[in-house]
């Protein structure tokens, strides 16, 4: 929805509210059928329960602005427009089925309005078709139900109105009467409000319909997203990186000479094809640009079982498309997992840790923490993903972004929609896996354990079992270990081809140590004889595991480092 202001073009107050009605709008509210996304408005006086400061001499006059979306969230999602036009949506409209209940595509759509929506209005549809002697029993029972089902959600409260939009089905006669219609638009104006637009900053359209009249040019009609725009001004075509300049506006026929965010506008351009456009985006020149991956801070959707896997794919939606995309997660380190979240930036300075999937409650455990006794019970306040598209998208910075398994069977009664968040940085360069990702500074923590074998002195020892026999130890010299006995040392060398190594203890052994160590080594000789001794290497792997003093190796690898160098924290 969305509400008209004064303007030099406007004698009433107009400035459009815009509604996201998800199902049937009745005829009644003039609703233009013809328009392939069912797009229409309702003007109406203003009441009392709409505030504006803006000084007006005329009565103030509200535009609703209707979409209809048909239930299904592919459409939701892009064709009709939510997620590139989530930011001047006021007020969501789920119509339900009052013979059914919730479905699997009305729960997604109240999920996409938790994400997209601050308002909700349920209406309870086709309750001609109840029996009349039990009708008020069902809709009650039915209201009870839905109540329940908002009780969790942002929308805990919100007015649910019984209707039946067209009495008899779509082969009733036009006199059958609706019922509920004047009480709903009634309740619509009553949650009105006059919102807050903002005219600065680059101008960005969503196009949703273009056609041509003959003698005049091409007419694009869409929803102002941000910005603002003046007759004579130059707008681009980004996905055809074509740029022209306005001609006409007119809002709902009425011609203009500017319009504003929020406003419902069709522009006029001339030598324009319009079969080039069905829909997309319209901007400011050079203000969009197209991308081929994205860092996105992101949040799942609670309602979608099972683990978001990095690697995996998912349906990506951004701007007015919808495209495959591989996903990567990653997050602070744990230490860092109370910080404050940044809401619209992104920084590279940081370092990140590599995540295996999302991390949240309800997730299934990662596989280093099934070797771990201790529970996880700690999650991060933010996480983000890398995103690549597997065909480029152009949209704004800063928009909505949903990831879907909408190849899930409708049918299977799940959740299909998986992580939501915003875009932080899109990355335009073709080449980006070379030119952008290395500056990411996301980390695997690596760790490796391994055992002393023996003493060679008092600051030196030998290690095994921490490589395989064909790993070219040199790369790991300098590195640093830590004893299970509480010393640290340094791997100096290789030893020998079995994979042992040399590790020279600065501080030298503790006497405990030393001790346990000869003594052990003292007890395996006493125990062998000629054949044994023969078989001292593969023998000692299979020594007692109390009688060992573990090495570990810990090092961070940073994923997108072409040199695959080894890091310590100093």
């Amino acid at each position: 929805m969305s509400l008209q202001g004064p303007t030099q073009d406007l004698p009433l107050h107009r400035r459009s509210l815009a509604v996201l009605s998800i199902a049937e709008w009745p005829p009644e509210v003039e609703v233009a059928l013809r328009h392939p996304f069912g797009l229409g408005h309702l003007p109406a006086e203003v009441g009392q329960p709409l505030v504006s400061t803006a000084p007006r001499s005329h009565p103030a006059l509200m535009t609703v602005t209707a979409l209809l979306c048909n239930g299904d969230p592919r459409r939701v999602l892009n064709q009709d427009g939510l997620t590139p036009g989530a930011q001047i949506i006021d007020l969501m409209m789920l119509v339900i089925d009052v013979t059914k209940g919730m479905q699997t595509q009305s729960a997604e759509c109240l999920v996409i309005g938790q994400i997209a929506c601050q308002k909700l209005i349920v209406v309870l549809n086709k309750i001609d078709l109840l029996a009349e002697e039990k009708r008020q029993a069902a809709i009650d029972k039915m209201t009870k139900k839905m109540q329940k089902t908002l009780e969790n959600t942002k929308f805990r409260g919100s007015p649910i109105i019984p209707v039946a939009a067209k009495p008899g089905g779509p082969e009733a006669p036009e006199t059958e009467t609706p019922q509920g219609i004047s009480e709903l638009i009634e309740l619509l104006m009553s949650q009105a409000s006059i919102p807050t637009r903002d005219p600065s900053g680059p101008f960005l359209m969503a196009v949703d319909h273009c056609f041509s009249i003959k003698g005049q040019g091409t007419v694009m009609t869409g929803t102002i997203l941000s910005g603002s725009v003046s007759l004579g001004d130059n707008v681009e075509i980004p996905a055809l990186k074509v740029v022209k300049k306005v001609k006409s506006m007119q809002m709902f026929h009425t011609p203009v000479t500017s319009a504003m965010q929020g406003d419902r506008l069709g522009i006029c351009v001339t030598q324009f094809d319009p079969k080039l456009l069905e829909r997309g985006l319209v901007c400011t020149p050079d203000s969009l640009h197209t991308i081929h991956a994205a860092i996105v801070s992101v949040k799942k959707i609670p309602y979608f079982r099972g683990a978001l896997q990095t690697k995996a794919k998912f349906h990506i939606t951004v701007g007015h498309e919808t495209v495959m995309g591989r996903v990567m997660f990653f997050s602070l380190a744990p230490d860092q997992f109370d910080c404050e979240p940044l809401e619209e930036t992104f920084d590279f300075e940081k370092e990140y840790l590599y995540q295996e999937q999302y991390l949240s409650k309800d997730s299934p455990p990662a596989e280093e923490d099934k070797k771990s006794d201790q529970p996880v019970e700690k999650w991060p306040k933010q996480q983000w993903a890398l995103l690549e598209f597997e065909k480029p998208v152009t949209c704004p910075k800063l928009c909505l972004v949903i990831g879907s398994k909408l190849d899930t069977d409708i049918h299977a009664n799940t959740c299909r929609l998986a992580f939501h968040g915003m875009m932080l940085q899109g990355l335009e360069d073709r080449n980006y896996t070379e030119t952008f990702l290395p500056k990411l500074k996301v980390y695997k923590l690596k760790h490796k354990e391994g055992y002393v074998e023996r003493v060679i002195d008092d600051y030196n020892v030998i290690g095994r079992s921490l490589f395989k026999k064909e790993t070219n130890i040199q790369i790991f010299v300098g590195l640093k270990v830590h004893l299970s006995s509480g010393e640290s040392g340094v791997i100096e060398s290789g030893f020998g081809q079995s994979g042992k190594f040399k590790i020279r203890i600065p501080a030298g052994l503790y006497p405990d140590t030393k001790k346990l160590l000869t003594t052990a080594a003292t007890k395996k000789r006493a125990k062998g004889g000629k054949g044994e001794a023969a078989k001292e290497d593969e023998g000692a792997g299979k020594a007692d595991p109390a009688q060992h003093i573990t090495i570990s190796l810990y090092f961070k690898r940073y994923v997108f480092d072409a040199q695959k160098r080894m890091v310590q924290s100093p």
